[in-house]
């Protein structure tokens, strides 16, 4: 890859970066000028990849466009083990076919960010599923559970007697040992999984090869602005929601967190992150506008260029003009679900799957958050008769839309 600007590597590559284990080690490593081996490791336990989790891929996509191997391990031994970073409570066991299912949508997904030259990809069941007992047993020697009780949540649950198993302390040797197994020179992960990197760097020691840096990613608040991305909290993006989906939450986030967005998200040069959060700061650039180009980039990134521009304009068409997006999903009305030809407004809310519940829906009216045709719902007992819903739109909020079709209608 010729003789590298380590220096200029090393801004690129540290930018946003929590751990560097150690920077010294990592300037000694990239001033050899070969391709480095960088392994991030992922446990297929769900089914989708949002930006949070995307951070420390785009950190792995920096490392492949300054010419550095790609190693991404699919975990999927380990993910039938669970990873206990940061749990409160044994984490119960994944199928091996959830875990199949779940690989499948991750290696689609994660092709999405990162670069096909330069990507070797693969499974830690080859070697971790060929152990015997003999080989558990003696990687299990390797450490103490002194060294296991080190790590901050293990700690936490023997103080409060909570249960800790055995496998659970397995878990960051069994993830260590990939390390050592494809020879990583660099090890990405979140500061979750701090300790585990670490194992892996001992091991590698201890079967004399050389330690791997240990590089850690921060963990990227939600669109709420306080609490860790995460689905279950319902204030993430993912990487793979439909364009006008990704734009329209994006143009939700806090303006405090855009800076931090940037820098995390975009991949960008830390030269071009400085000089938007500059210029937002500054005020020469408005924070509708930085929101904007931030949404832009984020699915371009996803969905290939032009995508952002075209999701910026059917926000527009619908959010500025409140008009009705193009496509609107369609929903065949059950017969099971009213009775003598009319239905309650809030239950067809839930029926439509535009919320969860009933009440879910009255609560929505009652808030001003639901249309028809265009025209605000405010009565939460109101009844509408079937017959004249063949077409209708609902609309919950600015991004949930169906249109309405009576069985046997085209």
């Amino acid at each position: 890859m010729g003789e590298p600007d380590v220096e200029e590597q090393l801004r690129v590559l540290t930018a946003g970066a929590v751990d560097v284990i150690t920077e010294a080690d990592l300037r000694r490593k990239l001033g050899r000028g070969v391709p480095l081996r960088v392994k991030l490791g992922i446990d297929p336990t769900a089914s989708d990849i949002h930006l949070g989790f995307a951070v420390v891929l785009r950190k792995l996509r920096q490392f492949q466009e300054l010419g550095h191997v790609a190693v991404l391990i699919i975990g999927d031994f380990t993910a039938q083990v669970g990873d206990p970073s940061g749990k409160s409570a044994t984490r119960p066991r994944l199928s091996k076919a959830e875990v199949e299912a779940h690989a499948a949508t991750y290696v689609e997904q994660v092709r999405r960010i990162l670069s096909p030259d330069g990507l070797e990809i693969r499974r830690n069941s080859e070697w971790l599923g060929a152990m015997g007992i003999e080989d558990v047993l003696r990687l299990a020697a390797r450490t103490t559970v002194a060294r296991m009780l080190e790590r901050n949540d293990f700690a936490q649950r023997y103080r409060d007697g909570s249960p800790i198993s055995v496998m659970e302390f397995l878990y960051p040797l069994l993830q260590g040992w990939d390390s050592v197994m494809v020879r990583a020179d660099v090890e990405l992960g979140g500061t979750d999984q701090l300790f585990n990197n670490l194992v892996g760097r001992t091991l590698q020691e201890q079967e004399g090869q050389e330690g791997q840096v240990v590089l850690t990613t921060p963990l990227l608040e939600g669109l709420d602005g306080t609490q860790k991305m995460s689905k279950s909290l319902n204030n993430f993006v993912g990487i793979a929601e439909a364009p006008a989906e990704q734009y329209g939450k994006l143009m939700s986030l806090p303006d405090v967190l855009m800076p931090r967005y940037f820098l995390l998200t975009t991949g960008w040069h830390p030269d071009r992150v400085e000089e938007v959060t500059n210029a937002l700061e500054g005020g020469s650039l408005a924070p509708v506008d930085a929101k904007r180009l931030l949404a832009r980039t984020v699915v371009d990134l996803s969905h290939g260029e032009g995508a952002g521009a075209e999701a910026e304009a059917a926000f527009d068409r619908v959010f500025r003009r409140h008009d009705a997006p193009e496509e609107i999903p369609e929903h065949v009305l059950d017969p099971a679900a009213w009775a003598d030809g009319r239905i309650r407004l809030a239950a067809l809310l839930h029926e439509c799957g535009l919320v969860p519940s009933n009440r879910e829906g009255a609560r929505m009216i009652r808030q001003g958050a639901v249309r028809r045709d265009g025209e605000p719902v405010t009565d939460p007992d109101l009844v509408v008769a079937v017959a004249d819903l063949d077409g209708a739109t609902l609309q919950v909020g600015k991004r949930r839309w169906v249109r309405l079709r009576l069985p046997g209608n085209p």
